[in-house]
């Protein structure tokens, strides 16, 4: 049985120092059940997706979702975590519960709260996520790591510095007009291409504009079965969902092939009957702008090598031949790893029914999802289109 998105809700992302991880988690479950027109005792199932790994003392999410309503107490609820992929692994739970008719309306929440601690702490946090044999010590923590991807990945194919800052000139731009964004500043291409006390190296080529952003947010939305949605006021429906997981260590795999998302992709492509062509827009997981860079090669955008071109030629502007992060991405709406697969599926489905404000993509009518858990680790890609 497939299954369809009804209803939707994003609180803005950044740092919300007034708000608990239970006022997040309460306040955007609220608004998508709203939002979807179901009254809270219709929920059959709820998923919480939250990465933590101690940046909060609260580790036992689940089930503050109960709080929103009190008809939602006794409804299961569940935890799920796959790194900075946990949105998405939520997601398909509840997608699961329907597909094996264990549930008629699912209720998935995504949400991080991350500015508490220093960015030392966070960065402590999220290494968790690489293999730590070979990770663990990286004193530059996560942004390390794809700095090596970046430095090996200049080293097999030239510098790459002029696309990488043209990510980020993009995606900063795009997110000024998101009015949900962590970071609604257009930096310019010059910028974000110089080295300087604003933009600092981090870690190999990398600069500060090439990383995202430590953020708190939430974003949530509501699941039905295909037959329920179209009695819906509005259903966007899952064309593909697909999940492909690789070996955590990179030493076992060719870090730059990317090989589980380009696998994740073409399995998506195939079962739904599509091509790249087809697609209006892309929500792609940008935690880095080398890995923005190497996704266009893996979804089939460009051959190995020559994402660059992507980039320079113009193709992932807004207004290009494939759009991509109109949102802003992580790079500028920000990254709250728990919220950030949910986050990507809520603003294509904006997108898909004409609600997506200053970031609307004219016409949109087909949608990728791209949302990665390490490096290249665990892969998800949705396509999304109107179910009517």
């Amino acid at each position: 049985m497939s299954a369809c998105i009804v209803g939707w809700s994003h609180s803005r992302f950044g740092k919300l120092d007034g708000e608990t991880v239970e006022d997040l988690v309460c306040k955007v479950a609220r608004e998508a059940l709203a939002d979807a027109g179901i009254a809270a005792g219709e929920v059959d199932s709820i998923y919480v997706g939250t990465f933590n790994a101690g940046m909060e003392r609260q580790e036992f999410i689940s089930s503050l979702a109960l709080q929103a309503d009190p008809d939602l107490r006794f409804v299961p609820a569940t935890r799920v975590e796959n790194a900075c992929a946990t949105g998405s692994a939520a997601i398909h739970q509840g997608l699961n519960a329907i597909a094996a008719r264990r549930a008629r309306f699912v209720l998935v929440i995504g949400v991080e709260k991350m500015t508490g601690i220093s960015t030392q702490e966070v960065g402590n946090c999220l290494i968790k996520a690489s293999y730590l044999p070979e990770d663990g010590e990286e004193p530059a923590g996560f942004a390390g790591v794809f700095g090596r991807i970046a430095s090996r990945y200049f080293q097999a194919h030239g510098d790459q510095s002029d696309a990488l800052a043209r990510i980020a000139a993009k995606n900063h731009r795009n997110g000024a007009a998101n009015p949900l964004a962590h970071m609604q500043k257009d930096f310019g291409f010059e910028f974000c291409r110089q080295v300087s006390e604003r933009n600092p190296l981090v870690a190999g080529p990398l600069k500060r504009t090439d990383c995202s952003l430590v953020s708190d947010g939430a974003a949530a939305l509501v699941l039905a079965d295909t037959d329920t949605a179209l009695s819906m006021k509005k259903a966007i429906a899952f064309r593909a969902r697909v999940q492909v997981n690789d070996y955590l260590p990179m030493s076992k795999r060719d870090i730059l092939a990317f090989e589980g998302p380009a696998r994740a992709w073409a399995r998506a492509l195939d079962s739904s009957r599509l091509t790249l062509d087809d697609l209006d827009l892309v929500e792609t997981h940008d935690c880095f702008t080398i890995a923005e860079l190497i996704e266009y090669e893996a979804m089939g955008l460009t051959p190995r090598g020559q994402g660059a071109r992507a980039i320079l030629e113009g193709w992932t502007e807004k207004d290009g031949r494939l759009p991509v992060n109109p949102s802003g991405g992580l790079k500028a709406k920000g990254h709250p790893v728990g919220a950030t697969g949910v986050s990507m599926h809520v603003l294509s489905a904006m997108q898909l029914s004409g609600t997506a404000g200053g970031i609307q993509v004219p016409g949109a009518r087909l949608a990728g999802v791209f949302n990665m858990g390490g490096a290249a680790v665990a892969n998800y890609v949705s396509i999304l289109e109107p179910l009517r």
